[in-house]
């Protein structure tokens, strides 16, 4: 067998970028598996009496520490309920401090596209490149997002694009339930606010958390669901995330035939 060339210094640090690793730690590399030789006490030597260990200081995250989930649920709930707008919704996003995610995120993600488009793309949560812009599917799921509704007519000032959570997981780690449920509020008064003609949710944890089932993406893309705002129904159609057709791009021929679909009904609507 030949053996795979090493991989280059540059391909090394796409790796970690890929992986999350996007801040260092420290200057200089520290070996911990190194040990540590003390050397043995003299035996003329006075006993000395044991130096008091430090104690390590807790972690501290910016902002103060998340309520209970069960209380910062109830608070998203109240405090979305009260948003007017979707300004006013991404102050309230801003100041909120129920969500620990908030705390190691760079910034808040809360939406790109036009407001008063009729259509609203909605995925699960943002990635680095999202989490250094501040804007949903920048980076390149964002790219293939973008020749996905061109390919339809459509771009980012005729769609309006958001996530159900809207800080950055660490590593790009998937969010909890408690995350989701605690974020659920925000993006529920979203879509309420912007009121499109169709919702498409992008893959399986935000077709899931948005319309209730527990069934797979394989077996609910292509099929239309009623989005239930409380004061309207909304035609929604799941399809597959644009990170999966990167990875699976089998898929793609799928994922045309509900962009078909998405058309047709953006046409008839």
């Amino acid at each position: 067998m030949i053996p795979e060339p090493a991989p280059t210094v540059r391909e090394l640090l796409a790796f970690y970028l890929e992986a999350g690793v996007d801040c260092a730690l420290a200057e200089e590399p520290i070996d911990r598996l190194a040990e540590i030789v003390t050397p043995p006490p003299s035996p003329r030597a006075a006993p000395q009496a044991e130096a008091p260990r430090p104690v390590a200081a807790p972690a501290v995250m910016r902002g103060e520490a998340a309520p209970a989930p069960e209380v910062a649920i109830a608070s998203a709930r109240e405090a979305a309920r009260t948003a007017p707008t979707l300004e006013a919704l991404r102050e309230l996003m801003q100041n909120f401090e129920g969500c620990a995610l908030k705390h190691t995120a760079t910034r808040l993600v809360f939406a790109d596209g036009n407001p008063q488009a009729r259509i609203m793309f909605v995925g699960e949560a943002p990635g680095r490149d999202e989490d250094i812009e501040g804007l949903p599917f920048v980076g390149r799921s964002g790219k293939l997002l973008d020749l996905m509704i061109g390919a339809i007519g459509l771009n980012r000032t005729t769609a309006y694009i958001a996530n159900v959570i809207p800080w950055r997981p660490p590593g790009n780690r998937t969010p909890t339930p408690q995350e989701t449920q605690i974020c659920l509020p925000f993006i529920q008064r979203q879509i309420e606010v912007v009121n499109p003609d169709v919702l498409v949710t992008l893959g399986n944890p935000s077709t899931q958390t948005l319309l209730g089932t527990r069934e797979g993406i394989m077996r609910t893309r292509g099929r239309w669901f009623d989005y239930d705002t409380g004061q309207r129904l909304i035609r929604a159609l799941p399809t597959f995330h644009p990170a999966y057709l990167l990875r699976s791009p089998a898929y793609k021929r799928l994922a045309w035939q509900d962009l078909r679909s998405i058309a047709k009904a953006l046409a008839g609507a």
